[in-house]
């Protein structure tokens, strides 16, 4: 049985009244077991497209919870674009509490597409490597939900086990080819010393490394950040990653380059035998 935890139990009830709201889950370490007590709270609100979401009943909502209600403030439905969708960086009881908004019908649609093998890979703020569609799928398998009257969350989290096998195929598909292809880019810039510019493709090899060993492993990756150090943890890896990844950064911030880039070429190469070897 799990601990009862009181910010849960007084927030989640609250948020559950406000008009159009479906579900309130809870997401990110806490929802895993993996908090510390320091951990942030995350919080999704799934509502309704053809109904709407009543911002302005929301904010009255958020202001008997939080710590100060004159900085209580939350976004419009899109104010942080079509993907984070929106929400507000909260305290209450002196803990960060991050809700963010989340459409239910778009969230369903997206499930059924990464089902069939369909992903998105979209530009989004506060996401460096991009927004990848299958984040929504992932939110809703490893959520846990505090209230779901009409079984809304239930029935969309049965639709994300067991992991799709042709949602495994298009991660790999679409991520495998970009690891090479973001260091040979790299490489292009080395005459030139761009440092900024090496390290841009350095990252997006080692989170496209990432996406692959998630989806060998068939799990969910959620978000970008931490990603590599938990793709070590794997049953399916690729030796050392999170040592090699930090001989990596070293290495640029040495501007040697071409130390860098042979490391992940070698991480790369050990990667692809690994895929090989899956199927």
């Amino acid at each position: 049985m799990e601990t009862p935890d009181p910010l849960l139990e007084r927030v989640a009830p609250v948020l559950a009244a406000v008009p159009d709201a479906v579900a309130i889950v809870l997401g990110g370490s806490r929802a895993r077991g993996a908090a510390r007590s320091a951990s942030d709270y995350d919080l999704g609100l799934y509502f309704s497209e053809s109904a709407g979401l009543d911002v302005g009943c929301l904010l009255a909502a958020v202001k008997g919870l939080v710590d100060d209600p004159s900085d209580a403030a939350l976004t419009e439905v899109g104010g942080w674009g079509p993907w984070i969708v929106g929400g507000g960086w909260l305290r209450i009881a002196g803990q960060k509490v991050d809700l963010l908004y989340r459409p239910i019908e778009s969230v369903e649609r997206v499930i059924r597409d990464c089902r069939n093998g369909h992903i998105a890979m979209e530009y989004q703020p506060g996401h460096p490597h991009g927004f990848c569609s299958a984040i929504w799928m992932g939110e809703i398998a490893l959520c846990r939900p505090l209230s779901d009257p009409q079984g809304a969350i239930a029935a969309l989290k049965a639709m994300t086990v067991p992991y799709p096998e042709k949602l495994r195929e298009a991660l790999i598909r679409r991520f495998q080819g970009e690891i090479l292809f973001s260091i040979e880019n790299a490489q292009t810039a080395v005459p030139g010393g761009d440092q900024t510019y090496i390290a841009g493709c350095a990252f997006r090899s080692l989170a496209c490394a990432a996406q692959v060993l998630f989806a060998l492993n068939r799990r969910y990756l959620i978000n970008e950040k931490g990603a590599v150090a938990a793709a070590a943890q794997l049953p399916l890896i690729v030796d050392n990653l999170a040592e090699r990844a930090s001989s990596v950064w070293r290495a640029i911030g040495l501007r040697a380059f071409d130390a860098a880039l042979v490391e992940l070429r070698s991480i790369e190469h050990d990667l692809a035998r690994l895929t090989e070897a899956t199927r």
